[in-house]
């Protein structure tokens, strides 16, 4: 897989890169941070990434030597796709999803390792703790107190396109060589957003080629990318990615592993915000526009806006789901919302 075109990435901001002198620095850094940040040489000691150095081989053997033996899930591609998991032209995968062992995917790795137009094989989001015994005490990020999601990425030359994630990320280059392209929130009405039910890994992505984007057909993606920042990472670097923010993803080598941890700063019992949208797709969007306007007061009253005098004429005692939330009261939130929607 060639590089991008270097005219794309020419005029963009390098995410800024800070230095991190130990765990409580990183911690600091981390909750008073707003925007990327990059950290050269977080995670340079891992084992894994020593392994990794030595060769892709070595990487792959390592990482056998800890795995379960359970069967994981591999998404392969189509040969000369140039990396890309993304739609066909019928709006359907460009990728197959397979079940299969470690041993048998990695095999199958090392026969198209150097191969021009070899399709790429990806293993997304691979937990940790689940599928690896002792993988992650000996390749971890100290990160305090947070209740952390670490998961592990493997694969060969790969392209993802520009997506965010609700929760923080710090994501940490195990093997090889990452090239991620990140723009702000605000940003996604210029990234022109696939469907947000039929996708590739559960979030809405840019149907932009970030390889050969078409300006033509895309015009409002030169404005995307003049809020553009680029960071490429080598081995042992790390990049922090703020809740929400979108990035696009690119495996550089033949082979590369990633390690992230995502974290929320809220509850876990708090209900998904995407959900809260394919909801509103379903009750709201299609309503009358006089009643859509009704229902975005009622949004910005309780949710948005959300004052004191919300509630502030009910009794204490009696304010339910009105009341600051609790676990009990989401979770009869969230049972009335189950009864509601099977009816």
């Amino acid at each position: 897989m060639a590089d991008a075109d270097p005219g794309i990435f020419a005029g963009m901001a390098s995410v800024p890169e800070v230095g991190v002198v130990d765990a409580a620095d990183l911690d600091s850094r981390l909750r008073a941070a707003d925007t990327p940040f990059v950290v050269r040489g977080l995670v340079k000691n891992w084992p894994l990434v020593e392994a990794g150095r030595r060769s892709g081989r070595e990487a792959r053997a390592y990482l056998l030597d800890h795995h379960r033996g359970l069967a994981f899930t591999v998404s392969v591609g189509t040969p000369g796709s140039d990396g890309r998991l993304f739609y066909d032209n019928a709006m359907a995968m460009n990728f197959q999803t397979l079940r299969a062992t470690l041993p048998d995917i990695f095999q199958r790795i090392d026969a198209i390792e150097g191969k021009a137009g070899a399709p790429p094989v990806y293993l997304a989001s691979i937990d940790m703790h689940q599928f690896f015994a002792g993988l992650y005490e000996a390749n971890h990020v100290d990160l305090g107190d947070r209740t952390c999601l670490a998961s592990i990425w493997i694969g060969t030359r790969t392209r993802i396109s520009a997506h965010n994630d609700l929760p923080h990320n710090l994501a940490c280059v195990a093997v090889g060589r990452r090239r991620f392209t990140l723009f702000p929130r605000d940003q996604f009405r210029n990234l022109y957003l696939g469907p947000i039910d039929n996708t590739p890994a559960g979030r809405a992505v840019s149907m932009v080629d970030f390889h050969a984007p078409d300006f033509d057909r895309h015009p409002r993606f030169a404005e995307a990318l003049a809020h553009a920042q680029v960071a490429e990472l080598e081995a042992g670097d790390a990049l922090y990615i703020p809740a929400m923010w979108w990035h696009h993803v690119e495996g550089l080598a033949e082979f590369n592993v990633l390690v992230n941890y995502w974290w929320r700063e809220t509850p876990r019992w708090l209900g998904s915000p995407q959900d809260a949208l394919n909801h509103a797709l379903l009750a709201i969007r299609d309503l009358p526009a006089d009643q859509k306007a009704h229902w975005r007061d009622m949004f910005d009253h309780y949710v948005f806006e959300n004052t004191d005098d919300v509630a502030a004429h009910i009794p204490e005692e009696g304010r339910s789901v009105l009341a600051p939330l609790t676990p009990d009261s989401a979770g009869r939130i969230r049972a009335f919302l189950l009864r509601s929607l099977s009816q």
